[in-house]
């Protein structure tokens, strides 16, 4: 994925919402998990590789929504994905965010009214993050 320049030649970063988390106590991941798919009429998949997910497939079109089992309080968050971290990082701090910790690559910020945001490296597919995904300077 190339980075974008603005006609300054300055470079630009993109992202865009990727996804919606369930986010349930791990005691009651299971049980939100079957809620949440019959609530919707959606069908659920165990991630064998990320075993606190279980997707919901398309309860909400383009977008990825899965219950997450967490050792936290119930709750949902946002998924952002950007082709630039740090600088989607950087301007979400700047817009009142505060990061509260790092998982893997991706960083989890607290954003203004309490909400949880994930920022992570681009997840979905080319040709739909290029399609989709907002510029900023």
């Amino acid at each position: 994925m190339g980075r974008k320049r603005d006609r300054y030649g300055a470079i630009m970063h993109r992202s865009r919402v990727y996804a919606l988390l369930i986010d349930a106590p791990e005691a009651e991941a299971a049980d939100a998990a079957a809620f949440w798919s019959a609530a919707l009429g959606v069908r659920t998949e165990l991630l064998p590789s990320e075993p606190q997910f279980v997707t919901l497939h398309e309860a909400l079109p383009g977008l990825i929504t899965a219950v997450q089992s967490v050792d936290d309080a119930p709750r949902f968050h946002l998924d952002i994905e950007t082709d630039d971290v740090e600088a989607e990082t950087a301007r979400l701090v700047g817009l009142g965010a505060t990061q509260v910790s790092r998982w893997q690559e991706c960083r989890v910020l607290r954003v203004p009214g309490g909400h949880l945001v994930c920022v992570l490296p681009v997840e979905s597919d080319r040709e739909v993050f290029e399609t989709q995904a907002k510029i900023w300077p």
